[in-house]
């Protein structure tokens, strides 16, 4: 602290101990506990930088990979706006509740989720509602919502980089990031902002997975871009990442996500991002 010090900060541009301080205190205002009942171990996030990429599938695959792993996984679904989880796990019921607090969803197989779907009435509802209800929302998932012992909760955000993401962010203990692409060189462009975001916010980023990445024609074996080239190995490259998986269009998979069945996917291509995640749980 200077000697001419009046503390006031606000007009003083000197980086003092007590400034330091005082910066760190200011960064973790956004914080926020989970449920005083909730046991969490590894929170991941899944993004992308535009809609429409599969990043509600990933999220669900993930969850029951993890899910056939023998780990305890859940999904918390900060999609508000376009919830498409409850619908590819089959879920109608409504979310219970009591005076302690909300409780998920439990799937057939043991998953997890919790989703403005189980809260309204019904299901094709819109939810019109400005950014920092939305954002609070999401936080209340976080707070309200009772997580018992919970080895990975995988969050499904919304696309960009707008209120929910930051929210998220800022509010929960993130553990690492998987953002989710396709191959189309548009995308590669908004996925760089998604990634961006992350490094800003000091957010691991665990890697990268491509959807509707080629198609296998099950008359050759061969496999074809449907939507050209892939573009993600040079975005891998451009931030140091890591291509976790490549997965295909395949009409089983929205065939499954349409009868609610998706637990029952039969693929592998997520193997190696549950490894990693399998890894990081240990530590």
């Amino acid at each position: 602290m200077s000697k001419d010090c009046n503390e006031s900060c606000g007009s003083c541009s000197e980086d003092c101990a007590e400034r330091t301080e005082q910066k760190t205190e200011q960064k973790n205002d956004f914080s926020e506990k989970p449920h005083e009942m909730s046991s969490i171990k590894k929170v991941i996030g899944v993004v992308s930088g535009k809609g429409g990429v599969g990043k509600s599938l990933v999220t669900s695959m993930l969850a029951v990979t993890m899910n056939r792993m023998g780990y305890h996984s859940a999904i918390l679904d900060a999609d508000i706006t376009g919830p498409s989880i409850p619908k590819a796990f089959g879920i109608r019921e409504k979310a219970p509740g009591n005076e302690f607090g909300i409780f998920p969803v439990t799937t057939k197989t043991g998953i997890d989720i919790m989703s403005i779907n189980l809260i309204l009435k019904n299901d094709t509802d819109p939810v019109v509602w400005r950014g920092p209800i939305i954002a609070g929302t999401v936080k209340q998932f976080w707070t309200d919502v009772i997580w018992s012992d919970v080895d990975f909760l995988f969050i499904d955000m919304p696309p960009g980089t707008g209120d929910v993401p930051l929210t998220v962010f800022q509010s929960i203990t993130v553990d690492g990031i998987i953002v989710v692409t396709s191959p189309q060189e548009l995308v590669s462009m908004i996925v760089s902002k998604a990634v961006r975001m992350a490094e800003m916010m000091n957010i691991p980023i665990i890697g990268l997975v491509e959807n509707m990445s080629y198609f296998k024609c099950p008359d050759n074996g061969r496999d074809y871009q449907i939507f050209g080239d892939s573009h993600i190995e040079e975005i891998a490259d451009k931030h140091n990442l890591k291509v976790l998986a490549k997965i295909p269009i395949d009409p089983k998979i929205s065939t499954s996500c349409d009868k609610g069945m998706i637990e029952l996917f039969d693929g592998n291509w997520l193997d190696a991002v549950a490894i990693i995640l399998e890894k990081m749980e240990e530590k």
